[in-house]
């Protein structure tokens, strides 16, 4: 058994195909969870949560289901009259988070998606999803953050609101196994530096994975619009660097990266082509692994991180 193989991390990513199915039927039990089609809502989180926020907040809205926001938690707007606020902690003690929730209570209805029951968040919380069965042993989030996406998007197909282009969860779930079983690309595996981009809901993704990649390996990363890449980013790219893109391309983007010696990697594909783009998240989850273990890391034991960030009432 490899190192890869014996981590609890690499566990965690590997099942993400049956925590994304248990995910999709459950929807029917979080009625009042999920907003309702033409409400103005806002998505918060911390972090990783905050990411799968902001794509859920892309997927939500350009399906035509209502003016979606997504915040860090701790950046929330008060005043703009929200008629919903959903919130996404996997610990469920999150300071900012709790914090939010608190100070709203009363006044607009909120729902949370978390990996916890036992925690502060089912009480500051009007309704709650409970994703047990995605909960994580690691500090690093994987499993957990990719689950309440599907959850989330499981919910938006129900209501026939995913955007155009957008895969259905049942074929995403597919891509994962197909993704885990990909081996690494050894120009990806090796770069000394990646820049993540997407579009849409999928620069939420680029931001995920461009995190992943220094929580668990301290690697320099970055993450941007793929439109915006050439506003300056492209700068640090050269010979031994990469470009990876969730998504479509931009036109001529990978030509212009392949111009100035990075390589471009598009969507992961194999024979029966590309994979969904949160497919596509599992394989920058083990590269991060893989980078880990590469720099003499413990991927399951992050520099500087803990499980939940839980702050001082001063700070809070």
């Amino acid at each position: 058994m490899t190192v890869f193989e014996a981590s609890r991390t690499s566990a965690e990513i590997a099942s993400q195909p049956d925590t994304w199915t248990r995910a999709a039927g459950s929807v029917s039990a979080y009625p009042d969870v999920f907003p309702r089609r033409g409400e103005r809502v806002a998505v918060v989180g911390c972090g990783t949560s905050w990411f799968m926020a902001h794509a859920y907040a892309e997927l939500r809205e350009g399906g035509g289901h209502g003016e979606t926001d997504a915040f860090a938690a701790s950046e929330f707007r008060t005043g703009r009259g929200y008629d919903r606020v959903l919130a996404i902690t996997r610990s469920g003690t999150t300071t900012e988070v709790l914090h939010l929730l608190a100070g709203i209570k009363g006044s607009v209805p909120t729902g949370a998606i978390t990996a916890d029951p036992a925690t502060p968040v089912m009480d500051a919380a009007d309704a709650v999803a409970v994703l047990d069965f995605a909960d994580e042993d690691s500090v690093v989030q994987t499993r957990f953050a990719t689950t309440s996406l599907v959850l989330l998007r499981a919910h938006l197909e129900a209501e026939r609101a995913l955007p155009a282009g957008v895969r259905r969860v049942e074929t995403a779930v597919r891509d994962a196994r197909r993704a885990l079983a990909l081996p690494l690309d050894p120009r990806l595996s090796g770069a000394e530096q990646i820049t993540f981009l997407g579009t849409g809901w999928t620069y939420g993704l680029a931001l995920e994975a461009g995190l992943k990649m220094r929580e668990a390996a301290g690697a320099w990363t970055e993450a941007y619009p793929a439109m915006e890449y050439r506003h300056g980013p492209i700068s640090i790219t050269g010979p031994g660097r990469a470009t990876w893109l969730f998504g479509p391309a931009p036109r001529g983007l990978g030509d212009e990266v392949e111009r100035v010696g990075g390589h471009f990697a598009a969507a992961s594909t194999d024979e029966a082509g590309a994979l969904d783009p949160l497919a596509d998240l599992t394989t920058a989850q083990r590269l991060a692994v893989h980078a880990a273990h590469a720099r003499g890391y413990d991927p399951d034991r992050p520099r500087n991180l803990t499980r939940s960030v839980v702050l001082g009432s001063a700070a809070a």
